[in-house]
């Protein structure tokens, strides 16, 4: 990896260029990862590069209702893994829910070498420290978490072909998932068969965005190391206005123009 001053004003942002070109070329990205990214950080850029309030009261929302429900699970596509997977694998061990891979564009050479990825993170995150105001066995846990997506057994109803391929124990039987850079056609399939989806989105007016139950109007990473803190200390859910949130992003992307 290019190493990049610590000083750099948009050092978080091109770590993160970084880490997605190295993932293309180790084979574990699809063709359109990159400019899934590119259009991502343009957004990024309107939002000024940071959590904004409405995304911050998205993902207490997001937390508490993870925390709350019967079956959670998160989804992971490439990018997401590759960007944030150490921090949704700490999620998981602190909400005590699986992890499954689960690509728009699936190959079982994809498939395998995203699931190496996230055992070498696990391991890595069991190794390390346990975040602030976590007690019990840290380790333990997270080792716990189970990792689905090599043998699909179930499919989403409304969907056809490889992309309505899940898991049984994790898309297929969850109340409650969080899907961070969600395709909106899975979105609105899962939500039509009355689960709960919880995306991550830096793009307020895409489908997934407005068909979402909970949409977190940020960057994947930032949100993720977020809903980490949140869920540490989670309270109950709300009657969430997921309208009123989309709208806030959009007048603070609107209100960009007055930093010129």
């Amino acid at each position: 990896m290019a190493e990049i001053p610590q000083s750099h004003p948009r050092r978080a942002s091109l770590m993160a260029r970084q880490k997605m070109v190295e993932a293309a070329s180790m084979g574990l990205l699809a063709e359109s990862a990159m400019i899934a990214h590119g259009r991502g950080e343009a957004y990024d850029y309107l939002l000024g590069e940071k959590t904004i309030g409405s995304a911050s009261l998205a993902i207490s929302e997001a937390a508490a209702r993870l925390s709350k429900a019967k079956n959670p699970v998160i989804s992971v596509n490439g990018n997401t893994v590759v960007l944030a997977g150490r921090d949704l694998i700490r999620l998981a061990a602190i909400i005590g829910c699986p992890i499954e891979v689960n690509i728009y564009y699936r190959t079982e050479e994809r498939i395998k070498g995203l699931l190496s990825l996230l055992d070498e993170q696990r391991e890595e995150v069991a190794s390390g420290t346990p975040p602030d105001g976590w007690i019990g066995d840290w380790r333990g846990c997270v080792l716990s978490v189970t990792i689905l997506g090599s043998d699909p057994d179930d499919s989403i109803d409304g969907l056809e072909g490889p992309r309505s391929l899940c898991c049984a124990d994790g898309i297929g039987h969850a109340d409650v998932i969080l899907v961070p850079l969600e395709d909106g056609d899975r979105c609105e399939a899962l939500v039509s068969l009355g689960k709960q989806v919880l995306v991550i989105d830096l793009n307020p007016l895409s489908r997934t965005a407005r068909k979402a139950t909970v949409t977190i109007v940020d960057e994947v990473s930032r949100a993720a190391e977020e809903l980490v803190k949140s869920a540490l200390e989670a309270g109950s859910p709300t009657e969430w206005d997921n309208e009123w949130c989309l709208k806030d992003a959009l007048s603070v992307i609107s209100d960009s123009g007055s930093l010129i």
